[in-house]
Parts: structure tokens; sequence; C-alpha cells
């Protein structure tokens, strides 16, 4: 089962949690949020309302009635009511009363409300009709009687009519207020009631599904921990049957395929060691070539019947320098020091043989000295650069040995070995890469080279080995990348294969 096939996801069996607690509490906040709105804008509109109509009921009536009596007795106009700064103009108090009147018609609701805010616009309008007669009685001659009689007869019970109006919505405002409050409290008691039924709705599912999904999570994980603690014993057999169809099954299924994987490089890993042996025999075999010896003596001899009985023991002493380093008293590893003596020794002996063509430079930096290598990894390299590229060139050539250090995360050590022979084309150089990756007992051509890269992974670790470059006519580069070991430390191989041979040694008794 892949990552794609996932049909009921943790996350989505989650969410399903999350939205079965959430919405109905979210249903139940909003509509008590909505009902407080309501109750508010409708409380805060009659309370404005109500705070207007109170002003206007407190001085309306004694404003009004004040500045028309002065226009009536004294010499005060409607032309200069204006300047006088203790009275106010009544047209002006009329149509604020008007204005705000008309507003709050717009706005109210009760229909009681209404009909005394339309009695009052009606006075309103019957009182500018009667200020309209003052005036006009002001600006004839000899009607102050007349004025008079309309001021106490008219005017006086019309602004008593106005302040009623106005009373009488107040009270029906007031009695709106205590309506919304009765609403509102029996709202309040139907949300409880829901609230306390949904709760229990809700705490029933969630307790049933959060159970249901926990177990489908738990369990799978507990069965998980039992197969990975027998696969940590050691016991790769078991495997993890589960049919969730979640990231547990995915997980499961990895599981699953890392036992077989585990099972697998277990009984591989010694195969393994059985081949590397093999392989080690071969190498020296190949190695410590009897030709080599041969052609070595062959040169000695050549030497000293040519009256150079030096040259014959300096070619005697590397030889047997050679064969010291290449036997080791029996060791795997030795230092990359005695690596450089040996692959030296190889390259006197064989530049006296091969004087006109060949010429070398080692230049591998002494802080690696200290560190470990197999035993005959760079010697099949330089080997390999003087028979195959050197040899053919038919001029002189020069091989180049290098070796420094890799800073990195973990510190790796670089060896290489670069001659100027004559190099391979692009399908040459794809088919040795090919060989040397190999096994070495399955390879057709580079035995020597298959061996080093084989060993240098079996030892060291599959991120460790070989590469190739090269150029037709310029040459071959080949480069060796192994860990920073010190030669008196184990590396992370040389510990796996210990493990091996101590499971092996348990499982034979």
């Amino acid at each position: 089962m892949t990552a794609e096939k996932i049909k009921y996801p943790l996350k989505n069996k989650l969410i399903v949690l999350v939205v079965v607690a959430m919405v109905p509490i979210l249903y139940v906040a909003i509509y008590l949020i909505m009902a407080l709105l309501n109750y508010s804008r409708a409380y805060d509109q009659i309370v404005s309302s109500m705070t207007v109509a109170n002003n206007y009921n407190m001085n309306f009536k004694e404003e009004i009635d004040e500045s028309l009596y002065k226009l009536v007795v004294s010499n005060v106009t409607f032309d200069t009511v204006d300047e006088d700064g203790t009275l106010k103009n009544p047209y002006t108090l009329i149509d604020e009363l008007r204005m705000e009147g008309s507003r709050l018609l717009t706005i109210t609701t009760d229909r009681e409300s209404r009909v005394w805010l339309q009695s009052l616009l009606r006075n309103l309008d019957t009182l500018e009709d009667r200020v309209d007669d003052v005036r006009e009685n002001q600006e004839s001659e000899g009607e102050y009687e007349k004025n008079t009689d309309m001021l106490y007869n008219d005017i006086y019970i019309l602004t008593e009519l106005i302040q009623d109006d106005i009373q009488y919505y107040i009270y029906y405002q007031t009695r709106t207020i205590e309506q919304l409050k009765v609403q509102l409290n029996t709202e309040v008691e139907h949300v409880i009631l829901i609230s306390v039924l949904m709760g229990g709705c809700i705490v029933a599912s969630v307790i049933l599904i959060t159970s249901a999904i926990l177990n489908s999570i738990t369990k799978p994980i507990q069965e998980l921990c039992r197969i990975t603690s027998q696969i940590a014993e050691g016991n790769f057999s078991h495997r993890a049957k589960m049919q969730t169809e979640d990231e547990l099954e995915v997980l499961s299924d990895s599981v699953n395929d890392m036992s077989e994987n585990l099972e697998v490089m277990v009984h591989q890993i010694k195969e393994d060691e059985r081949k590397m042996r093999h392989a080690e025999l071969r190498l020296l075999q190949e190695q410590i070539n009897p030709h080599f010896l041969y052609n070595t003596l062959d040169t000695i001899v050549w030497l000293i019947e040519g009256d150079d009985p030096d040259k014959a023991v300096d070619v005697v002493v590397a030889l047997s320098e050679f064969f010291r380093l290449v036997l080791s008293k029996g060791k795997e590893y030795i230092s990359i020091r005695e690596e450089e003596q040996h692959i030296r020794g190889y390259l006197e002996i064989q530049q006296v043989r091969y004087r006109d063509i060949l010429d070398y430079e080692i230049a591998i930096d002494p802080e690696l000295y200290q560190y470990k290598i197999l035993k005959l990894t760079l010697q099949p390299l330089v080997e390999n650069s003087l028979y195959h590229g050197i040899k053919y060139k038919r001029a002189k050539g020069k091989i180049w040995i290098t070796g420094e250090m890799e800073r990195s995360e973990e510190n790796r050590i670089l060896l290489c070995v670069r001659d100027n022979g004559v190099g391979m084309d692009e399908a040459e150089l794809k088919r040795l890469q090919t060989e040397i990756g190999r096994p070495c007992k399955e390879t057709e051509k580079g035995f020597g080279l298959a061996n080093v890269n084989e060993r240098i992974r079996m030892n060291f670790g599959m991120e460790y080995g070989m590469t190739i470059e090269s150029e037709k006519g310029k040459g071959t580069k080949v480069s060796i990348v192994i860990p920073a070991v010190k030669l008196h430390e184990k590396s992370s191989g040389e510990l796996l294969q210990e493990n091996i041979r101590t499971d092996k040694k348990e499982e034979d008794r």
C-alpha cells in the first residue's frame, strides 16, 4: 500500500473528531451572539430615542411658551428675536422637534409609539400655523388682545398636547424595553435548554468517536511495537498485518519490507564475508604475479651482466621491501605510510625495467601517514596505469600518486592515481565503470580494480570506493575515498564484521 492510496488518513480522522466537537458549540455560540447583538441594537436605539424625547419633554414647552409670550407682550419681534440672547426663535424650535420626530418615526417599530409620534407631528404643524397667526397679528396694528387670547387659548394648549405626545412616546418605549427583556430571557432559556441537550449529545458522540479513532491508532501502534521488538531481537520472520487503510498501514508495510530486507542483508553479509576472504586470496595471487617476479629477476641478472651491481643491489632491496610489505605479517590493514613505501618500491623496480618510458611522482600529505588503509589498495591502480596507460603510449609517460584529507562533517581521505597514458574513449570508460561496480568474481576484465573497490566497500561501507575518469589520448585518473581512521582505531565496517562473527559463533554453539 502506497501513500497515494491511503483511504482514511489520520489527519482526516482527527479533523472529524474536532468537527464533531466544535460545530455544535460554534452553532450555539453564534446563536447567542446574534441574539445579544439584536437585543443590544434594539436597546441602544430605544435608549437613544428616549434620550432625545426626554430632552424635548423637559425644554420644548417651556422655551416656546416663553418666547411666544415675550413676542406678544413685549417689544420683541420675530425679526429681532434671534438677537435676544435669552429667547429662541419659535420656528427654529418647531423645525428641530419636527426633524427629530420624523427621524424617530423612521426608526421606531412599536405601533403605539409611532401613533404618538404621528400625533406629535400633526400638533407641530398646527402650532406652526398658530405661530404664523401671531406673527401676522403682530405685524398689524391693534391686534394685541387677539394675540393674547390666541396665546392662552391655542398655543399653550398645543404645547401641552405636544408635551403629552412626547411623554406617551417615552412611556411606550419603556414598555418596549420591558418586552425586549422578556424576549431575551425567553431566548436565553431556550438556548440553555438546547445547550444542555446538545452538550449531552456532543459528549456522547465525542466519547464514541474518540474511542473509535484512538483504538484505530493505538492498537496498530501496539502491534508495530511488538513486531519491531521481535525484529530488534533478530527474529525477522514476524510480519505486521493491518487493514486500517491509513498511514499506519503504510508504516506496517514499510516495517514488513524492512524486516524482509534485513533478513536478506544478514544472509548477504555472511555471504560477503566469505566472498571477501576469497577475493583477498585471489588479490594476493594476482598481485604476487610470477611474471613480475621473473621479470624483476631477469632485470637483476641483466644489471649484473651489464656491470651495474649497485643498481642490481637497489633492485634486490626494493624487491625485498616489496614482498615484506605485501606479506605484512598477515595483517589486513597497514598505514598509508607503509602503502606509500610499497608502491614506491614497486615503481622503483618497474622504472629500472621501463626507464625509457616511465616517470612517477608521489605526493601524499604526511598528515595521512597515521591513518590506515587496506593492504594492496594503491598498487593495483599503479600497475593498471603502467600496463594499460603508459606502456601503450609508445612514448615516455608519467604516473602521479596523490593523497589529501577531505574536510567535511566526517573527515575522509582522497587518494588518486593519475597517468598521462593512452586513456579510454567514452564507451570503454563506461564498460570499465560497470565492471568495477560488480562483484569481482563476476568481472570479465579489470579484476584488480574491481577487487580493490569491493574490498573498500565491504570494509568501510557502500558510501566509499572508487571512481574513474578518462579521456582518450590524455590519460586516466582513478580516485579512491576511504574514511579517515587511525591505525589503532576500528572502522564501522570492521565493527559490523566483528558482530557478524560473534553472531555466527553463537549460532554454531
